[in-house]
């Protein structure tokens, strides 16, 4: 990841208010997380407006991704924005989209102070939002909790600079490796904890996805179902090169109330296809690899889920999908849930033919947060 950090900016600056500047920033930070998931494809950009120590306003980028934090932030402050300080995650953008530059809503605001967290590598930004509010008098500063902006907006980073969603592969393994029992019979790798961890990182992600031997396996909704969150499940990607997806399943069945999208090659049956996009579901076709083992072309599939609007994709499985990004090296963060139930003999390995060190001994992934969830813990790699 690619961003400036300007400490020394704050080298005159007092440590209250070094310590004043970081906790509103953190504040932003909160709020922009709350957008994740839900403002594709648009950044969930956090923004607070402050005064004298008083919060004034606070705002996050809304579903759909409009209107930006920015603008939420000024509306709460009204006429008290005049003279404050707005921080915000990402840099204000500067340019006519859908809605008018937040540069100039907050030039128009009177904001005295904008502390921004890193610059938007966006071209139709790309520091233009800063330049616009200096020029307009605003005091600037850039690089506060830089490390923790661009890792909330790696999605939209991915995207912009390699036109690809940033991938977050998920793993609950057993102790000796294994993420199912032999048969594919069900069995539970973790308990209620890992459980809810994961129907939120579903919420926070704009799409899943599973190959079609774990729906054939599984049947499963991929859906997020704590309590109230329905409405933030995530688009359903299946990755179904032949078109197998039965109509009965779980997945088809709820089409038109969750999005489903199914990705298959170019040689599939048309008609396969329209009985999938009577049901509710888009059929996006993609190329297929022209060396072994025959599959979906993984960097074309993404790259049609970006150009959809997907920034932030959480691959769940099976072992051969996981196997597969992992080989392809367009794995961007790991969540490995370990469990402490033995599977045992004939289980299904976690990477299909890869050893989890793959993961766990990569130079390419370094452990960056570890935690204890019950009786099983969870360990977060991310691409070095």
């Amino acid at each position: 990841m690619i961003f400036r950090i300007l400490e020394d900016q704050y080298a005159e600056k007092s440590n209250e208010a070094k310590a004043a500047d970081r906790r509103f920033m953190q504040l932003a930070l909160t709020l922009g997380r709350r957008g994740q998931g839900r403002t594709w494809p648009n950044p969930a950009v956090g923004a607070v407006i402050v005064k004298d120590g008083v919060i004034l306003g606070r705002g996050w980028t809304k579903p759909g991704g409009r209107p930006h934090g920015e603008p939420v932030a000024l509306a709460q402050a009204g006429d008290a924005a005049r003279g404050a300080t707005l921080y915000v995650t990402l840099e204000p953008c500067s340019h006519f989209g859908k809605s008018p530059p937040c540069a100039d809503a907050i030039i128009a605001a009177g904001i005295a102070r904008v502390v921004s967290a890193i610059e938007d590598p966006n071209p139709e930004v790309a520091g233009q939002g800063h330049a616009r509010l200096r020029a307009a008098g605003i005091r600037v500063d850039t690089g506060l909790c830089a490390e923790d902006a661009a890792r909330d907006h790696a999605g939209h980073f991915r995207r912009i600079r390699d036109h690809r969603p940033h991938v977050i592969l998920k793993l609950a393994v057993s102790p000796d490796g294994m993420i199912g029992a032999a048969g594919h019979k069900p069995f539970a790798v973790t308990g209620e904890a890992v459980r809810a961890r994961v129907h939120l990182l579903r919420a926070q992600c704009d799409a899943v996805l599973v190959g079609i031997g774990t729906v054939l396996a599984d049947d499963p909704e991929l859906t997020c179902r704590l309590a109230g969150m329905a409405a933030r499940s995530p688009v359903r990607v299946v990755l179904d090169r032949a078109l197998r997806l039965p109509g009965k399943t779980k997945l088809v069945h709820s089409a038109r109330a969750h999005p489903l999208w199914v990705v298959t090659s170019s040689l599939s049956e048309a008609p396969a296809a329209m009985l999938l996009q009577a049901a509710g579901a888009q059929v996006i076709r993609a190329p297929v690899t022209t060396s072994p083992p025959a599959g979906l072309d993984l960097p074309a599939v993404l790259q049609a889920l970006a150009g959809k609007g997907i920034t932030r994709l959480l691959v769940e499985g099976g072992s051969k999908i996981a196997a597969s990004f992992l080989a392809a090296d367009l794995v961007d963060e790991v969540w490995l849930f370990r469990g402490a139930r033995e599977i045992g003999e004939g289980g299904v390995p976690a990477l299909d033919a890869l050893p989890l060190s793959a993961i766990t001994g990569s130079p390419r992934l370094k452990a960056r947060a570890s935690e204890a969830l019950q009786n099983d813990t969870l360990t977060i790699y991310e691409r070095a």
